[in-house]
């Protein structure tokens, strides 16, 4: 049985995928990677993925993340691709598409599975946070090592607006904040995080997060231990891989631990949403 499992990101700009080495997180072959078709709709995106699965000639299963919530494979939000994807069947989709079994969920849970796993939270109990700073700000939530799916934190209320509009890696960007600034919307974003669910351990991801000398040192009002992330970019792809290991533990030999699910497992009547005739609609 193999050891490994091939796993792929769907983001904003890109998506990249690998075989993904279930023993210590590692690809067994070098990243592949398409831009994003623009306007990314369910269709163009996942014939992008059959490209993907053919570019390695995988023939098992496949882990995939989707940018939004996904619950019993079915797409609930859209934030950063098409509106074409609500209430479309994706996971279901995506395995027409590219003729191989898809197990679907949320980025940031992947993130966050991947980064437990191998990273930066690895053997932590309690309650464990990732988020995601980059266009947005995701999240995934995790209580003694299990997955608790399809939080949205970065739309929490911050004086009025989204976090994400203020303390994400664009907000910094876009209004031309320096790291002090922007540590200081960071700070205000956490705090009001930790007044909530009173994380032991809080992981900052995303890109930012190869730069956090920069901004972490300035973060004040926060009693929980913040930490980089450890996989950066790679760990939605490794944590993909862990979601579709733990949905076919027969394919291989070392299966991911009971913690690792597919995001929103127990969809129950949301799933109707994700109908055939929305698909059809959407897909186009």
């Amino acid at each position: 049985m193999a050891r490994e499992m091939l796993g792929i990101d769907i983001g904003g700009s890109g998506i990249k995928g690998a075989p993904v080495d279930l023993s210590d997180g590692s690809f067994t072959r070098d990243r592949f990677r398409i831009a994003t078709p623009h306007p990314a709709r369910p269709k163009p995106v996942a014939k992008v993925l059959a490209r993907i699965v053919e570019h390695f000639g995988w023939d098992g299963p496949v882990g995939v993340t989707y940018p939004g919530v996904v619950i019993d494979g079915v797409a609930m939000s859209a934030a950063n691709v098409s509106r074409r994807w609500l209430g479309v069947d994706a996971a279901s989709l995506l395995a027409d598409v590219t003729g191989r079994e898809i197990t679907l969920l949320n980025d940031a849970d992947a993130a966050g599975v991947a980064e437990l796993r191998f990273g930066a939270g690895r053997d932590r109990r309690g309650t464990v946070v990732l988020l995601t700073l980059g266009t947005g700000i995701g999240s995934a939530l995790f209580t003694d090592g299990v997955l608790v799916p399809n939080t949205e934190f970065g739309h929490l209320q911050i004086d009025g607006k989204d976090a994400e509009v203020r303390a994400s890696a664009k907000a910094r960007t876009e209004d031309n904040l320096g790291w002090s600034t922007w540590a200081k919307r960071l700070s205000a974003y956490l705090a009001h995080l930790e007044a909530l669910i009173s994380p032991s351990l809080i992981i900052v991801g995303g890109g930012v997060s190869r730069k956090s000398e920069h901004f972490l040192p300035r973060i004040t009002g926060v009693r929980a231990e913040i930490v980089p992330a450890q996989l950066v970019n790679n760990a939605g792809i490794v944590g993909a891989a862990m979601a579709a290991a733990a949905a076919h533990p027969a394919q291989t030999a070392e299966p991911a631990p009971y913690a690792v699910r597919a995001a929103g497992a127990t969809g129950g009547p949301q799933r109707e949403r994700g109908t055939a005739e929305a698909a059809r609609r959407n897909a186009r």
